[in-house]
């Protein structure tokens, strides 16, 4: 399948990706979003009753309104308001198509996915980090009782369940498997909880381990994974638990072979190089937006401070390429969220 070029091909479609396409449209720009997975993928792979940390003000995407009903919104009214956004902007999203490859042809990008191939004048990489999980690289991490990614609790009652890990989303899965049935075990590397746990979450933790309700194993490494069983390794002692689950939360990185394809190399220190004011990449045209944009060093970028890098690769795609900006009709504008929902 051949595609008609457009001024601007933005890989990923998650909040930072919509929001490119609507600051394109808006600039004057043709522009055509494509994602492996679902619109919003991250958000639809998070723990069904997460609730974002960021207010709802600081997660609105061009210049619409985000309306929720508490006073931090939940992943479902997420997921909704930037489907309506998406939606609104009319924004031409094509889903679970897989891009295998990108080169350069003359002044165009080619960018070949699952369904065919795309060519557009400018290029934003827009693909987060969440599917590409740390992996632990030990015997039995392939076996189908382990997982990377943490939903609900309730497949889990009533079974032994390793969580590794110390940060948030570990303690977080930790405290939501104890309080629905699940015999929970931490195995975390540091020698202590991080103080930058969420306030709420540290007292919880700290107080369920005191009292003996969840087991924690610090300084402890998980060496290999068996059927009915995990051997955790600290220092040089080693010992054995029975394990029905393993919950490895040890983070998510950015995947980057579409730069470096492109000529774009991480620095020595793990960063991508880009222009902070236009996002361009020393590759002329092509632009990194939202958490790709910080390399390794991912708690830098946020879906709050990502957003913003929309308006400025739109600004300088548009003037490139001579184009004066459309404007979206309606855009923003409370009645586009009036369809019945």
């Amino acid at each position: 399948m051949f595609e008609t070029p457009v001024d601007l091909l933005v890989v990923g479609a998650g909040p930072v990706g919509i929001a490119c396409g609507i600051e394109a449209a808006r600039a004057g720009l043709s522009c055509r979003l494509v994602e492996k997975g679902a619109l919003c993928n991250t958000l639809v792979g998070w723990p069904v009753e997460t609730v974002f940390f960021s207010t709802a003000e600081l997660l609105e995407i061009g210049g619409l309104p985000f309306v929720t009903s508490g006073a931090k919104p939940t992943r479902r009214e997420g997921i909704r308001y930037y489907r309506k956004a998406a939606a609104a902007a009319r924004l031409d999203v094509r889903l679970y198509e897989r891009v295998l490859g990108a080169s350069r042809e003359g002044d165009l990008f080619a960018v070949e996915t699952s369904q065919g191939l795309h060519r557009s004048r400018r290029l934003v990489v827009a693909t987060g980090f969440f599917d590409h999980p740390n992996l632990l690289d030990i015997p039995g991490e392939e076996l189908p009782k382990v997982t990377h990614y943490y939903r609900e609790p309730y497949p889990y009652s009533g079974t032994d369940v390793l969580v590794v890990g110390g940060g948030n989303s570990a303690v977080e899965a930790a405290l939501d498997l104890f309080r629905n049935g699940a015999k929970v075990t931490m195995a975390v590397r540091e020698k202590a909880l991080k103080p930058t746990i969420k306030y709420w979450l540290l007292p919880d933790l700290t107080n369920r381990i005191q009292e003996g309700a969840i087991r924690a194993r610090f300084e402890t490494e998980v060496e290999r994974i068996e059927e009915r069983s995990v051997l955790l390794r600290k220092g040089s002692e080693r010992s054995s638990l029975h394990n029905d689950f393993v919950v490895a939360l040890t983070g998510y990185h950015p995947d980057f072979p579409l730069l470096e394809a492109l000529g774009v190399a991480l620095t020595p220190d793990g960063t991508v190089p880009h222009d902070g004011a236009t996002m361009e990449t020393p590759t002329p045209g092509l632009y990194v937006a939202g958490v790709v944009a910080a390399g390794v060093d991912i708690g830098k970028l946020f879906i709050e401070n990502g957003r913003r890098h929309a308006a400025q690769i739109a600004a300088h795609v548009a003037e490139s390429l001579g184009r004066a900006p459309a404007g979206l009709p309606g855009l923003p504008g409370i009645g586009l969220f009036q369809d019945g929902e």
